[in-house]
């Protein structure tokens, strides 16, 4: 067990707590050698500890007179600590030390929500004391860091996970018992931190829980929305959104760093200066705030850091003149327009607003973070300051294409501030940042506004125009003038400024370039005897009046009467045509300033390679990698399903598989074993029970745990094909409908079917989804008839927390979306891990989990990669012939089998041959027939449950490859040049 430990303040006389400050210098985690902030935490000791008073009232004792001891070093006290691990009574003792002196909650009662901050603060204080070491240690050592920056962290519950990492869950347990409380009770009391929304924020936080746990010197870097994303209720309407409240009662895991913070500018102008060199002046300023959140790792002293970053105004923007004059608004508005850009993850966009507050905050993240990263850098670096070996002591990676303006950010800070050359700036920035790619859906693919982007960044605008500029003369290097069309046609998909105009340096050889098309002449004796010599007209004449006599009387359609009119001839002159929009390539931009790309699963990195970034990939081949998504199984196996975990650390001999999944393979020796497979299926029905009374009390729907439980939890969007999931339902539901009893039974398995994830707000489509599953679940659950054979429930506001319920509780798992549309997916990694078999298709990591499994544990289905697009220009042409079961299923729908509502633009997306919304772009109608042969052969295997245990076992024994552990040692070792560096 590897913990620095702290104790309760003790008894009467004297103080015997250990004091210690903490180590971390200059960088706001604590004081640097003041003796004013010496109490930072109780170092936890074995002698005993006396309370004068029960603790529903009591004051931990002390005499008011006690004198504390002099401060120690932080090594005494890590040496002291290091020997000695806490105890259920030293756990309690600082629980109620908490309650009393770190009081959010009046001090009558201990009821549960005070129980969780008093726990959660005492845990709290261990995770500081290795924090602070750690952080101590990069120092002293002066290490290569990496820096992860996203837009989403999507932690979950941060206290069994914690208390887990520490080999603390026993002692802790113990310890609320003897203070009147179970250990799952508390923790259930913690909201879900509201920092993410998918697969891209789940990645982040699994990544930063690896980091820790294998000693790789890394921070991860984020913004502190104040409301998430949104919570979402689920109403006859379909989903409501409605604001987040997760902070509403604190969060006991964030440190406030008051004097960490960095000024953020928007708008503004550029000027220059004397010196020669750009200023960017002007314009609005807004405090970045930082706010840090420990992350211990497994089994060892590492804690790195979450920097998350809050933006407020400085009180001197309080228009005070304003407020007492009655213009309480006008007064606000600075500290307004500062605190809303992290208010919320993801604003919409709909709207220019929106579109504002996106970008700011997309630079908040990347500003703040970069000068704190350089001034940690200049710190470490001390007199011997050299910026040539920057990267040598940083890694940058940019999670997606949200924090790209690392790349211009840090360019203006080594020029315009630190006095570095361009050729000298541009070098290290190449060399520090690298980038993920997470889509190949060209909405995500950012592009912004360069109008936008010129009034808000105005000097990252002409950085952007630089960077542009130096690619557009590699590219004439590279590929020369000979082809001009080649080269056009190189410059139109490379550039990072689309639809703008060549710089001047290579408009003029562009116009040179550019073959002049040769006029059409006719012989002028032929126009002039032509009968159909048209006069020159004068665009000043062009509208030419007719005289009246000459005027046309048309014929008045409505009664037919004739009705003399003077009309006007007009030339017909073509409609302009509008000019296409200015935009930076936020991905190309990524690709130009980064030393490496790499895709999150095998075949998400060929797409990359061969589509998406397919002219840079020939440009620079050594870039581009791959970097297989993992999740950690920490949380995803050990923590959130002890049952089966400790059934895989019976049967493997040991509990090395937690930080070795390799070791899980060795379970592929007992899949036959009839005493695992019993307890295999012991505990998948208890978790299964665990779901029951989850559903009952979230829903009101009652559900059977002797069906199969079904589950496609993920963000609600088309090309996750949710829509073929509850068409095939529906499909099953009518057939089931048209059979007698008997007939129903020995035809269709069971199934509890649970959807769950969120609609984006202004994604109509999604929300039409969402709505048309709870319409087919309000249906098929009241149908007597069908009682449990089939059930449909759509979980409200799913999270971490209830992935954590529910993947353990899972039989199937759907991942079904459009081939080659999913980059990677990480919830079908954690539902193999959980021994859960999979129907999907050959998309994203699906390929590889298949590979691993076996696919003869898979059951798969649809249509390939290779072949979408021929299929969807096959719709286009008019070929594509549906299959009559698809059509059966879409004319029941509209029959209004599922109540009122109107589901024809549900239902016409998936129909015509072309057009927006149309079509069936996601070739829902394609796959279905493939997908319910599928299905019924999950029916099949599920009926011999000897058979589907072992696929079952099989699944987690092949999920070895999928740890996040993995990943993060070819990220460490490809990509960032980091070493793990272990506390001694």
């Amino acid at each position: 067990m590897v913990i620095s430990q702290f104790s309760a303040a003790t008894s009467t006389g004297r103080s015997e707590a250990l004091l210690t400050r903490s180590g971390l210098l200059g960088d706001g985690l604590g004081s640097r050698g003041s003796k004013s902030k010496v109490l930072l935490m109780r170092t936890w000791i074995s002698r005993p500890v006396t309370v004068r008073r029960s603790f529903s009232v009591n004051n931990v004792s002390g005499d008011s007179k006690q004198k504390l001891k002099d401060p120690i070093t932080q090594e005494e006290a890590l040496t002291a600590q290091s020997s000695f691990t806490p105890d259920a009574a030293s756990i309690a003792s600082s629980i109620k030390y908490h309650a009393e002196f770190t009081p959010l909650f009046s001090p009558e009662r201990f009821e549960l929500p005070k129980a969780f901050f008093a726990t959660a603060q005492s845990v709290r204080d261990a995770l500081i004391i290795n924090w602070n070491a750690t952080y101590d240690y990069y120092e002293k050592l002066n290490v290569k860091q990496a820096y992860y920056l996203s837009m989403e962290f999507l932690q979950g519950r941060a206290l069994l996970n914690a208390i887990g990492n520490l080999e603390l869950t026993g002692a802790y347990a113990e310890a609320l018992r003897n203070l009147g409380h179970k250990l799952e009770h508390v923790a259930i009391q913690e909201p879900d931190a509201a920092l993410g929304n998918g697969g891209l924020g789940r990645l982040a936080s699994c990544f930063l829980d690896s980091l820790a746990t294998l000693n790789y010197p890394a921070w991860g870097y984020g913004l502190r929305y104040k409301y998430g994303l949104f919570k979402q209720r689920i109403t006859k309407d379909g989903q409501e959104e409605v604001v987040e409240d997760w902070l509403e009662m604190g969060n006991p895991w964030e440190i406030v760093r008051n004097d960490v913070s960095y000024p953020v500018k928007f708008y503004g102008k550029v000027a220059s200066g004397s010196d020669g060199k750009s200023h960017w002046i002007g314009g609005e300023d807004v405090k970045a705030v930082a706010c840090d959140v420990p992350i211990p790792g497994y089994k060892t002293k590492t804690t790195i850091n979450l920097r998350l970053w809050s933006t407020k105004a400085l009180s001197e923007d309080f228009d005070l003149h304003a407020f007492n004059a009655g213009e309480h608004t006008k007064a606000y508005e600075a500290l307004a327009n500062s605190e809303k850009i992290c208010y919320i993850l993801y604003p919409g966009d709909e709207s220019m607003e929106g579109k504002v507050l996106r970008l700011k905050q997309q630079y908040t993240l990347c500003s703040a973070s970069l000068q704190d990263i350089i001034a940690r850098f200049e710190r470490r670096s001390g007199a011997n300051l050299r910026w040539e070996e920057f990267p040598e002591k940083v890694a940058v990676q940019m999670n997606d294409t949200h924090p790209t303006l690392c790349i211009p950010e840090l360019m203006r800070i080594l020029i315009d501030l630190k006095g570095l050359s361009w050729k000298e700036a541009w070098n290290i920035t190449q060399r520090t940042v690298a980038y993920t790619n997470h889509t190949v859906l060209p909405e995500a693919l950012e592009k912004w506004s360069l109008e936008l982007m010129q009034k808000l960044l105005p000097r990252h605008v002409e950085i952007i125009e630089m960077i542009d500029e130096e690619l557009i003369h590699t590219i004439v290097s590279e590929y020369g003038t000979a082809d001009y069309e080649l080269l056009e046609k190189k410059l139109k998909e490379m550039r990072i400024l689309e639809n703008v105009d060549l710089p001047s340096a290579f408009a003029d050889l562009f116009v040179k370039l550019k073959p002049k098309e040769s006029p059409v002449v006719v012989p002028s004796e032929e126009l002039e005897n032509s009968e159909d010599a048209v006069e020159p007209i004068d665009e000043e004449d062009a509208v030419e009046t007719i005289d009246e006599e000459d005027a046309v009387e048309p014929i008045d359609e409505e009664d037919g009467s004739e009705k003399k009119v003077t009309q006007e001839t007009k030339m017909e002159l073509p409609e302009p045509v509008p000019e296409p929009p200015k935009t930076v390539r936020m991905a190309n931009l990524c690709v130009v300033g980064g030393h490496a790309v790499n895709g999150v699963a095998e075949i998400h990195s060929e797409i990359v390679k061969d589509e998406v970034f397919n002219a840079f990939f020939k440009l620079w081949p050594e870039k581009f990698q791959n970097k297989t998504n993992g999740v950690t199984p920490r949380r995803w196996i050990h923590f959130c399903n002890p049952e089966l975990s400790k059934i895989v650390s019976d049967w493997i001999g040991s509990e090395d598989w937690v930080l070795n999944t390799e070791k899980l393979a060795e379970l592929q020796k007992f899949t036959d074993n009839e005493d695992l497979q019993t307890q295999w299926r012991a505990a998948k029905r208890n978790n299964k029970l665990k779901v029951v009374s989850f559903l009952k009390e979230r829903t009101g729907y009652s559900v059977s745990p002797d069906a199969m439980f079904d589950i496609q939890v993920k963000r609600i969007h088309e090309y996750k094909r949710q829509l073929l999931n509850i068409l095939g339902i529906v499909y099953r539901y009518k057939k089931m409908k048209e059979m007698s009893a008997a007939e129903r039974k020995s035809k269709f398995v069971p199934r509890v079917c649970i959807f769950g994830g969120k609609a984006f707000a202004t994604y109509v489509q999604a929300k039409r989804i969402v709505k048309f599953i709870t319409d087919v679940g309000a249906t098929v659950n009241h149908d007597p008839e069908i009682g449990d054979l089939l059930k449909v429930v759509f979980v409200p506001d799913y999270n971490v927390s209830v992935a954590e319920l529910l993947i353990p509780a899972s039989e199937l798992s759907q991942h079904i979306s459009t081939a080659g549309m999913e980059a990677s997916g990480t919830s079908n990694m954690k539902f193999a891990m959980n021994g859960c078999i999979q129907i999907g298709t050959l998309d994203g990591a699906n390929v590889e989990i298949r590979q691993e499994v076996g696919v003869e544990n898979f059951f798969l289905f649809g249509a390939k990669a290779h072949e979408i697009a021929g299929l969807r220009k096959q719709r286009a042409d008019g070929k594509f012939v549906p299959d009559p079961r698809f059509e059966e299923v879409k004319e029941f729908v509209q029959s209004g089998a599922f109540g009122s509502y109107n589901y024809d633009e549900l239902i016409g997306s998936l129909e015509g041959n072309e057009g927006f919304g149309c079509a069936d772009y996601f070739l829902v109608g394609e796959d279905f027939p493939s997908y319910i042969e599928c299905q019924e052969k999950v029916d099949e295997a599920y009926r011999d449950q000897k058979s589907w245990t072992r696929m079952s076992i099989l699944n987690t024994a092949g999920s070895y490859k999928f740890s996040s552990d993995r990943t993060i040692h070819e990220y460490a070792k490809d990509i960032w040049n980091i070493e793990p560096v272990k506390l001694p």
